[in-house]
């Protein structure tokens, strides 16, 4: 399977009943990350369907993908961005970007967050991509991944399709999810993040509804997303990490502060005379030893 035959099935997956369930789920954690990451420069790499920028104040931000196909604008079943998240300023829409993902066209240390939904499942080398990101992020930089959760019943539905296929029992329809791409598991995507340097800053799980392909039998389990997140969080679906950047033997100083501490002065010496005696001048403090030798 090429490269865009892979983006035309995601983009086809994503316009059925799972996939708006999951690009809902997707859009609300994606909001509420980003409305607090603050600097200058804001990228997304990859699944242009998904706004993962809209609920960011950032002047510059650019939604990057890795194929010539330019997907179909379709109406999404996402709940609208909330008002007091929504700090986009008017004029500041994303620009869109083609480049490799293994070869960002930006300079190191440049990019404040990166977004990443499920670009790594997608992606040539999943740990040259990751490198990249590193190497583009400013220190203290954030980065956020959205991707499939191997563990759950979506990827237990999938792995089993796979098999069938494998041994020649598989139909059409025997897969659940996108035949593309490999997916990374929650604890190998943590071990990835650590030996870049990384800092895992949150990490949360979502969509535990059984794979149905109809809208009718997915509301009927809708239950299980409330019972899921209390008892059985890591089987979700999908899973969310925000991870930042940490560069050792780093500082930030401000502008305008200076951390030197001055030197304390010396005791000043106040010479002083008794107008009555007209005695010698006599030192503040404690009054030196004499010699008692005569």
């Amino acid at each position: 399977m090429t490269r865009d035959e892979s983006i035309l099935e995601l983009g086809a997956w994503l316009r059925t009943a799972p996939g708006h369930y999951l690009l809902a789920w997707e859009q609300e954690r994606l909001d509420h990350a980003v409305t607090d990451a603050f600097g200058f420069h804001a990228l997304q790499l990859g699944l242009p369907e998904l706004d993962g920028l809209r609920a960011n104040r950032m002047p510059h931000r650019w939604v990057a993908s890795d194929s010539m196909h330019v997907p179909e604008s379709f109406a999404l079943d996402v709940p609208p961005v909330d008002d007091s998240l929504l700090t986009t300023q008017a004029g500041h829409e994303p620009v869109a970007l083609h480049c490799e993902f293994d070869a960002l066209p930006f300079p190191d240390n440049s990019i404040d967050l990166v977004v990443l939904p499920h670009a790594l499942e997608l992606a040539r080398d999943p740990h040259h991509t990751l490198r990249e990101v590193e190497r583009v992020l400013v220190p203290e930089g954030r980065v956020v991944i959205a991707g499939f959760n191997p563990a759950s019943l979506w990827g237990l539905r999938q792995r089993a399709g796979r098999m069938k296929r494998g041994l020649g029992l598989g139909r059409q329809r025997s897969l659940y999810l996108p035949r593309a791409g490999e997916f990374i598991g929650y604890w190998r995507l943590r071990d990835w993040l650590r030996l870049l340097g990384f800092e895992v800053e949150a990490g949360r799980f979502g969509c535990w509804r059984p794979p149905f392909h109809s809208q009718k039998w997915l509301d009927r389990f809708e239950w299980m997303d409330r019972v899921g997140d209390r008892w059985w969080p890591v089987l979700g679906s999908v899973y969310f990490v925000v991870a930042v950047k940490r560069v050792r033997g780093m500082r930030l100083v401000g502008l305008a502060r200076q951390d030197k501490r001055k030197a304390h002065a010396a005791p000043a010496v106040v010479a002083r005379r008794d107008p009555a005696t007209m005695r010698a001048p006599a030192m503040d403090g404690p009054a030196p030893e004499r010699d008692l030798e005569r």
